[in-house]
């Protein structure tokens, strides 16, 4: 798994990607260049081998989409995941004296795609979308129950499975920060509604995080 250009910003395990692949599914699908290239927003899942190692996204897309046609030409693309990120501003800290910054978590996924129209991978995988994101719900929804209108829905679907090749991450949640300044910034970004993006600090801050 490749790292943050700064290691400080590095996940600490593949799980930290993990878990931003679960809590911040949506992503863009980016195949560049050329006349076909093409850019997909589109929910985005792990698949893990069975040593839980991230071997591949899956997903789906329209297959009236020209991105389907330009994965059939060439499967090399990236999926770029943007988590919780927010303005840390030096309003929040007693020290006037710093500049502004940007927490967040991404990662980038060099992929490698290929995309079916057979009925059994696109029921698979809307099938199991459905699951993770209906996990837990009160009264949770199950494709069953589309009933007949399922069959249209397929019809129009492609499934794809992109083969990790590569993983860039970063978790810029601030590592580099002084302990004093760390729990202001926490308070300012609380204050604000970034919830996520502080629950996500005080994780990678450990002992810190938890007494800010």
């Amino acid at each position: 798994m490749g790292h943050a250009r700064d290691s400080r910003y590095a996940p600490r395990s593949q799980d930290d990607v993990l878990r931003l692949l679960a809590t911040q599914p949506f992503a863009w699908l980016v195949s560049a260049g050329g006349e076909d290239a093409a850019f997909t927003p589109l929910p985005l899942r792990a698949e893990l081998d069975a040593d839980g190692g991230l071997v591949a996204l899956r997903g789906h897309l329209a297959r009236r989409n020209p991105h389907v046609a330009r994965l059939r030409r060439d499967g090399r693309a990236q999926a770029l995941l943007i988590g919780p990120h927010a303005y840390v501003s030096p309003s929040w800290l007693d020290d006037r004296t710093q500049a502004p910054s940007w927490n967040y978590a991404a990662a980038m996924f060099e992929l490698e795609v290929t995309v079916s129209e057979e009925p059994a991978d696109i029921r698979a995988e809307l099938d199991a979308l459905v699951s993770q994101m209906e996990a837990g719900r009160p009264r949770a929804w199950a494709l069953d129950e589309m009933g007949e209108r399922y069959a249209r829905l397929a019809t129009g679907v492609t499934a794809l499975r992109g083969a990790v090749r590569e993983v860039r991450a970063t978790f810029k949640l601030g590592q580099d920060e002084a302990r004093h300044d760390f729990a202001q910034l926490l308070v300012g970004l609380q204050t604000g509604g970034e919830l996520a993006l502080v629950e996500w600090m005080r994780d990678f801050a450990g002992d810190v995080g938890a007494s800010a």
